[in-house]
Parts: C-alpha cells; sequence; structure tokens
C-alpha cells in the first residue's frame, strides 16, 4: 500500500529522508519541501511519484545516471546542491567538536572529467555495451554520452567497446576499463579480466584495437600491453611520464583548486613537504615556492615525479623518495628542518602520518587535502590537539551531482 510521505532534507547519501511515526523513510531522487506517494519497505520508499516538486528540482542531464545511481543529485538546482556539500563537512567536523571558517564549495562544471571506469559486457546479442552497473544490480546501463566527461573520452566511446571486445571470455565477464585523459592521448588500464581473457592471443586483439582506437597506452592490472605514445600530464611546469595505472585528480578544474589553495597556504616557508605526493600534482607548484621534500609508496609515481623534475625550470629542488607512510611514517627527525607540510592521503587519511606532526618543532603550516572528511575531521582533531588551529576549509566539488565531497584545510601554530 502507498503512503504519502513530505521529504524533510537530503540524508548524506544522497536520499531525501521523511520523517514518519514508524522512523525514517529513505526516498531517492527527491528534494526537500517535496510531496510524493511511495510504496515503503524497511524503511525505503519504491515506485515514487512526485505529487509536489520542489522549486529546486532542474531535469536531468542524463537517463544514464538515473538508472545507474550515478550523480545521483543530477535534478538539483545548484546553490541548494552546493550549500548541501557545505553542510555535510560542517557538519562532519561538529562531530568531532570542531568549529572554523568552511567557505563557499567550490563548484566544477561538467564536461572537464578525465578519468571515467566503464564496465563492459555483452548483451544479448552479443553486442559490446560500455557503461555503468544499473542500480542494485549487475547489469550493465550502455553509455553513449556522458555530461561529465571530457569530450576525448565520449568520442572514444565506441573505440574503447572495441578495445574491451576481446577480453570478454565468459558469459558473466566484466572487466572495468580505467580511462584517463593525459596530454598524449587516452590512457587505458584494464581491469577484472578473467583468465580465459588473459592469453596471448587476446592481448594481441586488444592491442590491435587500441591501435585502431588510438589509445595512447593499454595496460592490463598495471602492466603496459603496448604504448604508441607516453602518456603525459603537466603539473606546474614539468611535463610528467605517468605510469600505468596511475592516479590523478578527477577534474584539473578541482585540482587547480586545491593547489592554488595549497601554494598560497604555505607561501614564505623554507623548505615543504608533500606527503602522498603521487607523480607531483602539488610538488611542482611547491617547488615554485621552496625547496620539496616529496614522498609516496608507489615508486612509478616517484620514478615519473624525477623525470618531470628534469622537464621543469627555476625550480627550488626536490628530493623525491618511494616510501610507504602508513608503515614508516616521516618521523619529527626525518622532518627536521620541514616548516610547512601539504598531505593528500588516500579515504583512509593518514593517522600514523599526522600523530608524527605533533613532535616537530619547525613545522608551522600543515594543508590537508581529503577526498573523506570523516578521515580529514578524525586526523584534525589530532593536529588540533598538538597545538595547531584549523584556519579555515575550503569544500571543492570534484565528483559533479555525486554525494562526494573533497576538501582543503589549512592549520597553523
Amino acid at each position: 500500500m502507498s503512503e504519502q510521505l513530505t521529504i524533510a532534507r537530503v540524508g548524506h547519501q544522497g536520499d531525501g529522508i521523511a520523517e514518519t511515526p514508524g522512523g525514517a523513510v529513505f526516498v531517492p531522487g527527491t528534494l526537500p519541501g517535496e510531496v510524493v506517494r511511495a510504496v515503503v519497505r524497511d524503511g525505503r520508499a519504491e515506485d515514487i511519484e512526485i505529487l509536489e516538486a520542489s522549486a529546486d528540482r532542474v531535469p536531468i542531464q542524463s537517463q544514464t545516471y538515473a538508472e545507474c545511481g550515478v550523480a545521483p543529485l543530477q535534478h538539483w538546482a545548484s546553490a541548494p546542491y552546493l550549500a548541501w556539500k557545505r553542510d555535510l563537512v560542517v557538519e562532519t567536523l561538529e562531530r568531532e567538536g570542531i568549529e572554523t571558517e568552511v567557505e563557499a564549495t567550490v563548484a566544477t562544471p561538467p564536461g572537464v572529467r578525465r578519468r571515467i571506469a566503464l564496465h563492459a559486457r555483452r548483451d544479448e546479442d552479443g553486442k559490446v555495451v560500455l557503461g555503468f552497473k544499473g542500480r542494485r544490480s549487475w547489469r550493465v546501463v550502455p553509455l553513449t554520452h556522458c555530461p561529465l566527461s571530457d569530450p576525448r573520452i565520449n568520442a572514444a566511446l565506441p573505440g574503447l567497446a572495441a578495445v574491451a571486445a576481446p577480453f570478454l571470455g565468459g558469459a558473466k565477464s566484466a572487466p572495468t576499463l580505467h580511462v584517463t585523459v593525459t596530454d598524449s592521448g587516452l590512457d587505458v588500464d584494464i581491469t577484472g579480466v578473467e583468465r580465459s581473457g588473459r592469453s596471448a592471443d587476446v592481448a594481441q586483439q586488444g592491442v590491435r584495437a587500441a591501435r585502431m582506437a588510438d589509445i595512447a597506452r593499454l595496460s592490463m592490472d598495471g602492466e603496459t600491453l603496448v604504448m604508441m605514445r607516453q602518456p603525459t600530464v603537466r603539473f606546474g611546469r614539468a611535463t610528467v611520464p605517468l605510469p600505468p595505472a596511475s592516479f590523478m585528480q578527477a577534474s584539473p578544474v578541482a585540482e587547480a583548486a586545491m593547489v592554488e589553495r595549497a601554494v598560497a597556504a604555505v607561501r614564505g616557508a623554507r623548505r615543504i613537504a608533500d606527503l602522498f605526493c603521487g607523480a607531483g600534482t602539488f610538488t611542482f607548484p611547491l617547488a615554485e615556492v621552496a625547496p620539496v621534500l616529496a614522498a609516496d609508496a608507489s615508486a612509478g609515481a616517484i620514478a615519473g615525479l624525477k623525470a618531470g623534475a628534469g622537464t621543469a625550470q627555476g625550480l627550488k629542488g626536490i628530493d623525491a623518495q618511494a616510501r610507504d607512510l602508513f608503515r614508516r611514517p616521516l618521523s619529527p627527525h626525518d622532518l627536521k628542518g620541514i616548516e610547512a607540510i601539504v598531505i593528500d592521503p588516500p579515504r583512509a587519511g593518514a593517522l600514523e602520518q599526522t600523530q608524527q606532526f605533533a613532535g616537530t618543532k619547525s613545522v608551522s603550516v600543515v594543508v590537508g587535502v581529503s577526498c573523506n572528511p570523516t578521515t580529514f575531521a578524525r586526523d584534525a582533531r589530532v593536529l588540533i590537539d598538538a597545538g595547531f588551529v584549523l584556519e579555515r576549509v575550503t569544500p571543492i566539488d570534484q565528483f559533479l551531482w555525486s554525494t562526494h565531497v573533497e576538501l582543503v584545510g589549512v592549520f597553523r601554530r
């Protein structure tokens, strides 16, 4: 039996929430103030009919997104959507007892995302389908155009389907193509290939398809199958050769906002550490300010960073080290003489490394870049207890229309 619900707010996972005598009901695809009719099962709404739409509701950009749950907030107008993301950061910090200035969310436009993961499968007719998995399903919803992605990804979709075809061995085979736009062309790494799709003959078929599609490099699980051009990217003044399956910020617009804030915060420092540096996203712009100690667990990323350093002029100097900062965090002794630190860890945060900052004497500025406000807040509490003050936090909407929010926080003591 259906019932009428009024949406009170949008929760952290992007669903509208209606308060009822029986408890909260999660209503996907709805906005605050909307009135809907739906069937409620175990606290979730199904068969939803919107009776009264919010004035903040806008037309969706992609039906594929709607079917897959990708970009679940594409129906929300920009201003309230960005304000909601800021509120997520404020609430997360408050749970750790942290109050600070939280700036307005930095927006990113559609059409600029340079990284995408595409699932591949064959449909009932044997045709290769590239797209995203359906909501609560193994079905791959075909993607013919992605409004979020760089136009070069959209233009390459037919060629990418041809690249995927040889690797689709069994009926249930569903490899993933991790596609990255670089200055040299598309860099494609395939994962999830079944044993039947790992023969030399299959690899050669994939290589031929990659050549036909003008893919710069094709790799499988980080191992290069063919490279027609070395994928490179520009970080600051450097041109950096990327290793296979390397990490880059998904949006160059978001990356620029992060770098700008990090560099502004450390100006005046005489020596800087860039931790979890990857291939040098922050390292090279920071090295225009002062000498940089750069560390990351990926030996390939560090090799690319070192090669990129040879292409740049006018830098203050870079000492790049391959080091697992979870197992071997830099100690206060290792950080002796460092006056500013930029740290950009994975979603798990960097508790072990952050704890080492308390014992440093020369560090007066820490810039925390995070893709997870929860672990950022946890690590921020460690810094605050060590005498640092969290000056401000800037939320950044790197993944447009998603529930994901990134941020840059500046600490000083």
